[in-house]
């Protein structure tokens, strides 16, 4: 039964659906906006009803040409309202690989990125925001959560 007092005025808050990735090397996995200073986690917003790991493995392909399974999240971060919509940021895990796994990123004009590259974690806090370094350095010492769909587990 739906409830119309909670369907009403739904809130307003965006779900950021984010991608921790790295090499063997343990190098991350970081996109290059050009609509932001320093680089980010790759990812981005679910769309309405989407299943958020399905949301990150969509931009995550769409932005590096990886197709990885995400099972668990490794960090969750509340961003309250600035210039955008609050938002809830997931962290998906996504896992190790191969130090010569290639990247495939659109042109810019279609993606709005300038690239993709793997960073030395020593190099991050020079690449990045503080807000989004401390959010890659949490997800880095989280250990993962699984992800559930109406209480199962995702597949």
């Amino acid at each position: 039964m739906r409830d119309p007092r909670l369907l009403a005025k739904p809130p307003v808050c965006r779900l950021g659906c984010l991608v921790l990735v790295r090499n063997r090397r343990g190098d991350v996995l970081l996109v290059d906006p050009d609509y932001m200073d320093g680089m980010i986690l790759p990812g981005g917003a679910a769309k309405p009803n989407e299943p958020p790991h399905l949301a990150a493995a969509r931009h995550l392909h769409a932005e590096t040409g990886l197709h990885l399974r995400l099972s668990g999240i490794v960090a969750v971060d509340f961003t309250p309202a600035d210039r955008y919509l609050e938002r809830l940021n997931l962290v998906f895990d996504g896992g190790t690989v191969r130090d010569e796994t290639r990247l495939s990123v659109p042109p810019q004009h279609r993606s709005g990125l300038l690239g993709a590259r793997f960073v030395p974690v020593n190099d991050l806090p020079g690449c990045t925001a503080p807000a989004q370094f401390a959010r890659i350095t949490e997800a880095l010492a989280g250990c993962a959560l699984p992800v559930l769909l109406h209480g199962q587990r995702a597949a």
